[in-house]
């Protein structure tokens, strides 16, 4: 497995792959609008040439958040994840965040199991924040990169 920069040619596999993690997906185009801005980073996961995972962070005034992290059905519980959120803060910090935040469905047992190991803690929820099927989401932080 290779963790790389994504380009502007891998949009495409990046919006399949959002369309077959979330409900509530990002498009081409909002993936394409994204990845205009300075502040976004984008970064995947390729294994035997196909882009298998991705995820897109934003850095702003030192301070980063984790905005997707999508990791194909098949090619989950490997470790994708986490070497994707390790990339993630990395580069995050090189852009000069201090701090990351994200938001995880309140479910979603096995993310938050990960965002905990990596040493986010939850501070806060959302009261119906995702929708179909609504829940809450938590906001967890890591300070002091």
């Amino acid at each position: 497995m290779k963790i790389r920069t994504l380009t502007f040619e891998d949009l495409e596999e990046a919006a399949k792959i959002e369309a077959a993690c979330f409900r509530q997906n990002w498009s081409r185009a909002v993936l394409e609008e994204s990845f205009c801005r300075a502040w976004n980073l984008f970064i995947g996961a390729e294994e035997g040439g196909r882009l298998v995972a991705y995820g897109c962070a934003s850095v702003i005034a030192g301070e980063g958040e984790i905005l997707r992290i999508a990791v194909l059905e098949g090619f989950r519980h490997r470790g994708i994840g986490r070497e994707l959120l390790e990339a993630m803060e990395e580069a995050s910090i090189k852009q000069g965040a201090k701090m990351l935040m994200l938001e995880v469905r309140e479910s979603n047992l096995a993310a938050r199991k990960l965002y905990l190991h990596a040493g986010f803690s939850e501070e806060g929820q959302r009261k119906e924040y995702y929708r179909e099927p609504k829940e809450d989401a938590i906001i967890m932080w890591k300070r002091n990169l």
